[in-house]
């Protein structure tokens, strides 16, 4: 049986644009991230995913893809359906959150992965995850 983070994400992203609101990505970024490293702090990035904000958005079962541009340049964004950590709405932090995937194997591995300026996140750059102990409470609910 297939997940149903993708069709959460897919009802959120369209309430969100049904509600006037901007709807926001929250990844955790891995090596199968495709984002530009700079953006990523502490092992996370958050993405504008609105319509206006992206180009040829496709909400996948597997990955989420668009274009769109960072300081005026633009860039293709792939993240895996499995990366997603919350879609919310920017405006009133209405949404929903998930648990972040399994790790890929070069993150079991421990083995580095190799990229340009740009695209994936290194393995170095993940963070751990937060212990949730120690975690502001959210608003928002964890599916799994």
């Amino acid at each position: 049986m297939g997940s149903t983070k993708p069709y959460f994400i897919r009802a959120i992203h369209e309430w969100c644009s049904d509600e006037g609101f901007t709807p926001y990505l929250a990844v955790q970024v891995s090596s199968r991230t495709r984002v530009p490293r700079e953006f990523v702090n502490d092992g996370q990035i958050v993405l504008n995913v609105s319509l206006d904000a992206t180009h040829q958005l496709q909400i996948g079962n597997e990955e989420i893809s668009f274009q769109t541009r960072f300081n005026g340049a633009s860039f293709p964004v792939l993240v895996p359906v499995v990366d997603v950590v919350a879609i919310y709405a920017r405006e009133n932090g209405q949404g929903m959150a998930f648990e972040a995937g399994e790790p890929d194997e070069a993150e079991v591995t421990g083995e580095e992965v190799k990229v340009g300026a740009g695209e994936t996140a290194l393995e170095s750059d993940v963070s751990e995850p937060v212990d949730s102990n120690t975690r502001k409470s959210s608003h928002l609910t964890r599916i799994k």
